[in-house]
């Protein structure tokens, strides 16, 4: 069935004119893989950067013509640089290395007083801004460097202890090839769309949530190449009925990759949180995921230990089961905050795999203190930040 529904694309596609006058998208090789699961068909279109905005009335005419295939209700298509095949337009030749002695090829000399020709000084070219998404006003994103620390229960109970705070907070689930918010905030059902393209974030506990959790079934495998990763991030950031929020916060994939330079690349990040448990081998892959974000010119707004210690609940004893304090110890070698322990308690993973996160189920307890703590120290990182750092420049990627 999936293979007859990508067959049935791609004839709409060939069937499509482009704007630039050449031949059919498909023959040109500018069709990524196609996915269909649940009635939803993901795919991207890769056009030459400087053909974007002229291809853009191609892709939503894409959308509306694959929505109308028997079997498919909703097509999330996007465009992307990424060139593949003959088809696309050429890569520009490099600019030749000037030889030694030889005037540098956009060096224009002025006159010197005299008749002599002095040089011009440098001009740094303009910086683009990163644009923002309408009505959300600070995005953080939640990162690890590895799977298996705890991420996305604390964005989760981050995002629910900020609404604690009295914040409008949405919660993204970036996490593609494993998306956790559908069991961790008990939703389920597909989000409803306006106007076949805009989607509405479903809702739990005060949270505007969307995830790829809630558009394919759980057991679904996502095998998806860099640029339906890129797609699926930017249509879930930008075609999302969010309104107005004072935070989203977006629970990263672990690791380093397509996921986060696509978020640093589209939106004006406010910074990153990074979680790490104590031992070393996870501070090692923490290290990976600040510096990359410092690569990218995304602030960091501090490091979270998660499974810091663990109390014995008939003696009150504390084990230090994954050791304790090496996030502390990494964040001041590195020079960022620490924004707080998370101890390793049965009720939070209880809590978290029933779809009620400890923040929500006991608000008045402990473990949701601890989370409002380290929210309200996000919040001061973040206010220091704004206080003391020019805006990042847009990163972008060929």
């Amino acid at each position: 069935m999936s293979d007859t529904l990508k067959s049935a694309i791609l004839d709409v596609l060939r069937s499509i004119p482009t704007p630039d006058g050449g031949g059919d998208v498909v023959s040109r090789d500018m069709v990524s893989d196609i996915f269909v699961a649940d009635r939803k068909a993901f795919f991207s279109l890769s056009v030459a950067a400087s053909e974007a905005e002229r291809f853009e009335g191609f892709r939503q005419e894409a959308e509306r013509r694959v929505t109308e295939i028997e079997g498919i209700d909703t097509a999330m298509v996007a465009l992307t640089a990424e060139r593949k095949g003959a088809g696309m337009a050429a890569r520009p030749a490099p600019t030749p290395r000037p030889q030694p002695g030889a005037p540098h090829p956009h060096h224009h000399p002025r006159p010197r007083p005299g008749g002599a020709a002095m040089p011009a000084p440098p001009v740094a070219p303009p910086r683009p801004v990163r644009p923002d998404i309408p009505g959300i006003r600070r995005i953080v994103a939640v990162a690890s460097g590895k799977g298996g620390v705890g991420k996305s229960t604390t964005a989760v109970n981050l995002a629910l202890a900020l609404s604690s705070l009295g914040l409008k907070v949405g919660l993204l689930d970036a996490d593609i090839y494993g998306p956790s918010v559908p069991r961790l905030l008990h939703l389920s059902g597909k989000p409803e769309t306006r106007n076949g393209r805009t989607m509405v974030p479903l809702e739990a506990y005060g949270l505007k949530a969307m995830s790829m959790g809630f558009l394919v079934e759980e057991e679904t495998p996502m095998i998806w190449r860099g640029p339906m990763v890129m797609s699926a991030l930017t249509q879930m950031l930008r075609e999302v009925e969010w309104g107005d929020l004072d935070m989203l916060v977006v629970d990263m994939p672990p690791g380093t990759g397509d996921a986060q330079l696509t978020m640093a690349q589209s939106v004006p990040l406010a910074g990153a949180v990074i979680v790490s448990t104590p031992q070393d081998l996870a501070l090692i892959d923490a290290r990976k995921g600040l510096a990359m974000f410092r690569k990218v010119e995304v602030p960091v707004l501090g490091i979270v230990e998660n499974m810091s210690y663990f109390v014995a609940p008939d003696t009150g004893k504390r084990y230090d089961i994954f050791g304790h304090g090496g996030a502390r110890a990494e964040a001041e070698r590195l020079g960022v905050p620490f924004l707080g322990e998370v101890p390793l308690e049965m009720v939070i993973r209880e809590s978290s795999d029933a779809g009620r996160p400890v923040v929500a189920d006991d608000p008045s307890g402990p473990h949701a203190q601890v989370y409002r703590d380290i929210a309200a120290r996000v919040l001061a990182s973040i206010e220091g930040v704004s206080a003391t750092t020019p805006k990042a420049p847009t990163i972008v990627f060929d």
